[in-house]
């Protein structure tokens, strides 16, 4: 079983890296979202907001299976 192992620790890792990835583009896409909702393109807010609960909730799907990963 060590080849399996060391197989889920690099998807772990990998999939790590994808959430930290995905932290930092949903800081960023919040900082375009207050500009926009300051400026007046509610619309385009909105859509922003949309895409944030995406990003959300595809982050709390890769953790989960991280955390899978982890504990096989």
């Amino acid at each position: 079983m060590p080849e399996n192992s060391d197989s889920n620790i690099a998807t772990a890792d990998a999939l790590t890296l994808i959430v930290h990835n995905q932290h930092a583009i949903r800081a960023a896409l919040d900082e375009v979202t207050k500009w926009f909702s300051e400026n007046g393109l509610e619309e385009a807010a909105l859509n922003a907001v949309m895409a944030l609960e995406t990003l959300d909730t595809n982050a709390r799907a890769l953790t989960d299976a991280i955390l899978r990963l982890q504990r096989s």
